[in-house]
């Protein structure tokens, strides 16, 4: 009889080790695909940002300071960085194109520019689009991190190998209000 109560305890460990495991992947993979989504408009937002700074350029010239740190920001491969090295890039591009944008509130000829209205639009539908893609990229992220912490999965994370996954974070400078002048 205790042969039997121990094949059961080792066939209910085999099944908790599989279904983890599985578990694991499928959080793995849901992480995955939802980087892939916000990566795509990132990427979006990636590309609008030269025709953003050329525009701007022809009214704030001696705002070259600004306008030169977005550029090399954005002159820095895209394709060939890591899902940190993005993350990193885009808070760095996303304080860019903040003062960018209070540089243009500066120019009232440069915010009546139909082409410049346009390019701010493209920005603001993206940058939703990047908020609606990190909120759901965060929420599985939080899953599999969770995941990975808890006993007794912490067990099966660490024998498979499987890693926290980094957060989506917004900078400290976007957590402050807006201020509204009326």
């Amino acid at each position: 009889m205790p042969v039997y109560i121990l094949i059961g305890v080792i066939v209910l460990i085999l099944i908790y080790l599989l279904a983890a495991f599985n578990s694991f992947v499928r959080l793995k993979n849901s992480v995955q695909e939802g980087f892939s989504t916000m990566d795509v408009y990132l990427k979006k937002r990636w590309d609008l940002v030269p025709n953003l700074v050329e525009s701007v350029k022809k009214y704030a010239s001696h705002e070259s300071g600004t306008l030169e740190s977005v550029v090399s920001l954005r002159n820095m491969s895209y394709d060939k960085m890591s899902v940190n090295d993005k993350i990193g890039a885009n808070e760095k591009l996303t304080s860019g194109l903040s003062r960018l944008m209070a540089i243009s509130e500066n120019y009232p000829d440069l915010k009546a520019s139909q082409n410049f209205s346009d390019l701010n639009f493209q920005l603001t539908k993206i940058e939703d689009d990047i908020s609606n893609s990190r909120k759901y990229y965060n929420a599985v992220v939080k899953r599999m991190n969770t995941k990975v912490e808890m006993f007794p999965s912490n067990i099966v994370a660490n024998l498979f190998k499987f890693t926290k996954f980094p957060m989506f974070e917004v900078q400290s400078s976007e957590r402050e209000s807006v201020k509204v002048s009326l």
